[in-house]
């Protein structure tokens, strides 16, 4: 278990560049330098990992470690990875609620990378998840009603249609054959981390409307946030703008530039719900605050992950999940896109020089050459001269 641990920490402090990237340096370092598994297990585990609601990257990292060291190898990938991003987006929003920097220019600079990582993240999904006029359509489809159709369960809605659209209409991907592999996780267990996982998504929200309690409130609404998103870290962007910026738990000037300056860290993305913990006006918020919401909204990713890993070769055979999961991820490119224009493009853009910031930033990303922390960095600082 520290073995895991300390090999995840050192990936936390060194993954720039996103969910992508992160899978790019989790197999050099698992697969290659340290042959902890043959790149067929780690290419099951990586189909595990984008089949599930959550972060790809941390649940590639939980499924690595678990089968390395059981459950707590699981947890101990799992904090080495996330910690350090989690700590610096924290300290970040402690800085952001003790100084008056909603009008500094770097901060407006941060929003201004938003626009153009998430524009580069979407063309990236875009090329992968909808290659052919049926999926263009469901995108197309998912985004007008997610700018039509603005509540806090319609991101919920639209997924869960698109899952039925693609079991009912599109066609499946390629099953790749593979042998069976082991698991750490007997299945009787992870079928008890399954009904948790359940519990938890229908039970917080009857006792937060039972209890008046701000950390109910934030374990229900981040842990929804985490159990619910599809896609990786930027489609969790619309969720959690509804989840803490339509309540008024965090302005939308916090909430984009702490979402440009998660582009500047390293680690995953998902972090930046410690950044949003801490700067909630919200009790308790600060440190405290931060680690409630990491937690809940990581929560539901380690007991799918642990739930599913006993009987995932089962699962994977199944041609309806398959074509559930085509239609999904359909659905959520079309958030995405609802998203890049509201909440981030009409929050951020508002002159013509922020046009060519973002051009400019969108430009460099698309090149591949030019890391994202570059590309933020060079943002803030034209937001300053601006």
């Amino acid at each position: 278990m520290g073995e895991v641990f300390l090999v995840a920490l050192r990936l936390g402090l060194t993954s720039f560049g996103g969910p992508a990237a992160h899978l790019g340096t989790f197999r050099r370092e698992y697969v290659e330098r340290r042959a902890w598994l043959d790149d067929h297990a780690y290419g099951d585990l990586l189909a595990l990992s984008q089949s599930l609601p959550g972060p790809s990257s941390s649940q590639l990292g939980i499924a690595i470690g678990t089968r390395r060291a059981g459950i707590a190898g699981g947890v101990a990938a799992w904090l080495g990875f996330t910690l350090p991003s989690a700590i610096l987006l924290v300290l970040l929003a402690s800085f952001a609620t003790t100084a008056d920097i909603a009008d500094a220019g770097w901060v407006h600079g941060l929003k201004l990378a938003a626009v153009a990582v998430v524009a580069a993240a979407l063309l990236s999904m875009a090329r992968t998840l909808t290659p052919d006029p049926p999926r263009l359509l469901v995108a197309a489809v998912a985004c007008g009603a997610a700018l039509v159709w603005v509540t806090p369960f319609s991101q919920v809605a639209i997924i869960a249609s698109g899952a039925l659209i693609g079991w009912l209409a599109l066609a499946p991907p390629p099953l790749r054959p593979t042998g069976p592999e082991p698991s750490t996780i007997p299945r009787r267990l992870g079928l008890a981390f399954l009904v948790v996982f359940a519990a938890l998504l229908l039970g917080l929200p009857i006792a937060r409307s039972v209890a008046d309690s701000p950390v109910l409130a934030q374990l229900d609404a981040f842990y929804r946030a985490g159990a619910l998103v599809f896609g990786g870290g930027h489609v969790v962007l619309p969720l959690l703008d509804a989840t803490v910026v339509d309540p008024g738990w965090v302005t939308e000037s916090a909430f984009l530039a702490g979402y440009g300056a998660a582009q500047a860290v390293p680690g995953p993305l998902f972090s930046f719900a410690a950044y949003l913990g801490a700067v909630s006006s919200v009790p308790p918020g600060g440190w405290l605050g931060g680690a409630i919401a990491l937690v809940a909204i990581y929560l539901p990713s380690f007991l799918l992950v642990f739930g599913t890993l006993p009987v995932w070769d089962r699962i994977r055979g199944s041609e309806r999940v398959r074509r559930a999961l085509t239609g999904t991820n359909a659905a959520v490119v079309g958030l995405l896109a609802a998203a890049l224009w509201t909440p981030v493009w009409t929050s951020a853009v508002s002159r013509p020089g922020d046009v060519a910031v973002v051009g400019l930033g969108f430009a460099l990303l698309l090149t591949g050459r030019v890391p994202p922390i570059a590309v933020v960095a060079m943002c803030a600082v034209l937001g300053e001269l601006l």
